[in-house]
This record gives structure tokens, C-alpha cells and sequence, in this order.
């Protein structure tokens, strides 16, 4: 790997940049990547996508999510296949590999990342109550109907609250996969300092890490299982203008339960605002960041300066580690 790419955020091509990283170099991948639902990807511009009028205008008077095309989750597999198998290519015997996903595409996400070689080991969920519904009524479809007015009336009474097919969306799917290990997890932990779960960082009232996070508070018992600490107003940044920027605290929950050293690298082949690059940085570890966006990449570069020169006033997520002691036989 060229050291030129530690503790950089990289303008292009996810697909290109991933081939120049070295075999089994990086500890742990977290990102979220385009989804391309509804041509919700890196070809947007984000003053476009900012406007939800011209979005809705743009996929033609339907709102946000409501597009559904079959061939679109087809698509993403193929093309996710393609990243997977360069990141297993570069994480290290043993290495986790977290990729947020919607829950529509979820199944095509993890199949790609199952067939591109590694292990699925588990789901994670995080959940939320402040999103907005997106299922839509039928009655400006029945106004065009060739009835007349009472027959209309008629068919919207029966027809009342029947919306097209989409419930309140209030979670997004993790995958978490793992590349296999060399030998045992013992000996791939000794040698190579990836491939078990820190089991030290607790969630909410200082629980076992569990599969499931919530970065809002929601109910008294939720919250003692599942709660990180609520982000920030800092957090983000004022002039943070990315549509999907993931919780921090979120991002630094899983780096510290998979990644064991310090000098550990931690890769997102879609950064964004920078989040994961971010809670790398605090938590001491090395990132890589990859986006095609050159106006997320000053953001997130923004956000990387802030925490350098401590201007970032973001809580942080103390837990206790135990440090051990790793040796050769």
C-alpha cells in the first residue's frame, strides 16, 4: 500500500483506488455505500438532492423512495460483488466488514458480499423512530379516472387510508461479514490483530455489545440495552450538507469492537461527510476514505480538521479495554 494513502480521504473512483491498495493490508471496512435507488447516487448534485421539490419533479411527482424497479437491486448486486471481492482482497485474514444498507436492498447486499468470499456473521440493526412515512395515497390517481365525481367519491371512501406498499421505515440493516481467518482465531489474532470482538465496549447502561444501537433515546428499557450517546449539534458541522451522515458514536461502537490496535486501519471505500474517517481519527486508529464527490470530500476533510485542532465538541464514548499482551510462539 502506498503510505501515502494513510490518514488521507482520496478523490475517485472507488472500483480504481481499491486496486492500488496492497493484499490483506486493512484491518476493518465500515461504509455506507450508494444505493442507486431512485438514481440516488455519487452522479447527484447535492443542491439537487437538497430540493425535495426537484426531487420529486425529477422522478416524476413520486416521493422520496417510492420508485420501484426491480432491476435496480440487480444491479447493485453486480456491482457490489465487484467491491466486495476488492475488499476482501485487501482486509487482513480475519478482517470485519460493516456496510450499511436499506432494507429493500439488504438480501442483494449480503448475498454480494457472501459470494464475493466472506463469512456473514451477522446483522446489525440500527434503530430510530424520527424518519418520515413515505407511503402515498391514490386519490389524485382516482381524480383522473374517466368517472364522475360522485363515483370517485365513492371509490375514495372505500379506499380510505389504503396507501401504496410502504410502512414507516424506523431501521437500517448492517451487515457485519468477516473474512476467514488464518488458522485459528488465536493465532490469526496474535499474528495478524483482527478477528475477535472486544467484548469490553458496552452499549447502552454498560451491556454486553449487542446487534442492535440506537442513537436516540426511545423507552426506558430500549434504551438500556441499545442506546449510545445521542449525537451532538456539533457533530455534523453547520456547513455538513450530505443527505445520510451516520451517527459517530455509532461508527466508533463498531471500529472499537473489531479493531485491536492502535495502529489499526480503517477503510471507507464511500466516505461521504467523513463519519468513519472521523471516529477513526478520535479513537487513535489510521482511516482510508474513497469518494467520487469532490464537495464531500471538503467536508469531510473539514470535519477530520476540526478534531485535529480539537474544535470538534463531540462526547466521548469512554469505555474500558482491557489491553493484553500479544506474542510469538
Amino acid at each position: 500500500m502506498n503510505k501515502e494513502m494513510i490518514n488521507k480521504i482520496i478523490l475517485g473512483n472507488a472500483e480504481e483506488v481499491l486496486k492500488k491498495i496492497k493484499n490483506n493490508s486493512v484491518d476493518l471496512v465500515l461504509t455506507d455505500p450508494p444505493y442507486f435507488l431512485d438514481k440516488m447516487d455519487n452522479n447527484w448534485s447535492h443542491k439537487t438532492v437538497s430540493n425535495i421539490t426537484d426531487y420529486c419533479n425529477t422522478i416524476k411527482s413520486l416521493p422520496p423512495g417510492m420508485k420501484f424497479d426491480k432491476e435496480q437491486g440487480k444491479r447493485f448486486y453486480k456491482w457490489y460483488l465487484k467491491i466486495s471481492s476488492e475488499l476482501h482482497r485487501v482486509l487482513k485474514p480475519g478482517g470485519f466488514f460493516f456496510s450499511f444498507s436499506s432494507p429493500r436492498l439488504y438480501h442483494r447486499m449480503a448475498s454480494a458480499i457472501d459470494d464475493a468470499g466472506f463469512l456473514v456473521r451477522d446483522c446489525f440493526i440500527w434503530l430510530y423512530t424520527q424518519n418520515q412515512p413515505k407511503a402515498m395515497s391514490l386519490n389524485h390517481f382516482i381524480d383522473k379516472l374517466p368517472a364522475d365525481e360522485k363515483n370517485k367519491m365513492m371509490l375514495k371512501d372505500k379506499l380510505y387510508g389504503w396507501k401504496t406498499p410502504q410502512v414507516k421505515s424506523c431501521f437500517e440493516p448492517i451487515v457485519m461479514a468477516q473474512k476467514n481467518v488464518s488458522e485459528t482465531f488465536l493465532k490469526n489474532m496474535m499474528k495478524h490483530k483482527v478477528g475477535l470482538i472486544n467484548t469490553n465496549v458496552k452499549i447502552g447502561q454498560n451491556m454486553f455489545p449487542s446487534n442492535v444501537a440506537t442513537a436516540q433515546s426511545i423507552d426506558t428499557q430500549i434504551d438500556k440495552y441499545f442506546l449510545l450517546p445521542k449525537p451532538s449539534k456539533e457533530e455534523k458541522g453547520d456547513f455538513n450538507i450530505h443527505k445520510t451522515v451516520k451517527p459517530l458514536e455509532l461508527c466508533k461502537y463498531l471500529i472499537k469492537l473489531t479493531s485491536f490496535s492502535k495502529s489499526a486501519i480503517v477503510l471507507d471505500p464511500f466516505v461521504g461527510s467523513g463519519t468513519t474517517a472521523v471516529a477513526a481519527k478520535e479513537l487513535g486508529r489510521r482511516f482510508i476514505g474513497i469518494d467520487s464527490n469532490k464537495e464531500y470530500i471538503e467536508i469531510a476533510e473539514r470535519r477530520l480538521e476540526n478534531v485535529r485542532q480539537g474544535r470538534e465538541a463531540i462526547p466521548s464514548y469512554k469505555q474500558k479495554q482491557t489491553e493484553i499482551q500479544l506474542f510469538a510462539y
